[in-house]
């Protein structure tokens, strides 16, 4: 077994003045840049701090290494779409199936929107897919799934729900990287979501019917 050491990825501090905020907002847009331009594999501080108009020494103020900046932006994109699928999700003047669809859309058309940075944030995932707070993000997201497999399948066991919930995510996450690592139009957008939205509506179905 393994006894590599996890990089700590957790902020120094958190900023508390107006200021403060600014130059670590100031810093993560410089992170987006530089990610963009040179990738996870040439990303570092320095790099940083230069496109920030900042000192190496400011930076370490609120992040302890590049881990901590790429698990920040990384972290900041899984919250911004955890939020709004579980917006989706929690949404009960819908029924299932129609929020389900409207997730699927949303979703997928993320997943293009963001493709190049995704990608790239991937690319840096082994620098902190083990650390603890990697795994307390990811969670929120699955408990949103348990408690819409719930709503949606009230007549089913926990074990049918939770592959349920399983398989629709790994579905998504998959087919989503995989579409998105082409460049697409709204119109093809469109129509692979529609078709994947029949494929795991009629899967939940099927599974209510039971």
């Amino acid at each position: 077994m393994s006894d590599r050491q996890i990089p700590q990825i957790s902020s120094r501090k958190q900023p508390q003045q107006a200021r403060s905020t600014g130059l670590v907002d100031a810093i993560l847009e410089a992170a987006v840049q530089v990610l963009a331009k040179e990738g996870a594999q040439r990303f570092t501080t320095a790099r940083v701090a230069e496109k920030a108009g900042v000192s190496v020494g400011s930076i370490y103020q609120y992040f302890p290494n590049k881990a901590a900046i790429l698990f920040r932006l990384q972290s900041d994109e899984w919250r911004q779409t955890s939020d709004l699928l579980r917006t989706i999700l929690e949404d009960r003047r819908s029924p299932p199936q129609e929020r389900l669809r409207t997730l699927v859309h949303t979703f997928l058309r993320s997943e293009c929107e963001e493709a190049a940075m995704r990608m790239a944030l991937a690319d840096a995932a082994p620098l902190y897919r083990d650390a603890p707070e990697a795994r307390e993000v990811k969670e929120s997201g699955r408990r949103s799934v348990e408690v819409f497999m719930r709503e949606a399948l009230p007549e089913a066991s926990d074990a049918t729900r939770a592959l349920a919930g399983d398989l629709i995510t790994a579905t998504l996450s998959a087919v989503g990287k995989q579409f998105s690592e082409t460049p697409r139009t709204a119109a093809e957008i469109t129509a692979y979501a529609d078709a994947m939205a029949d494929m795991v509506c009629a899967y939940l179905k099927g599974l209510g019917t039971d």
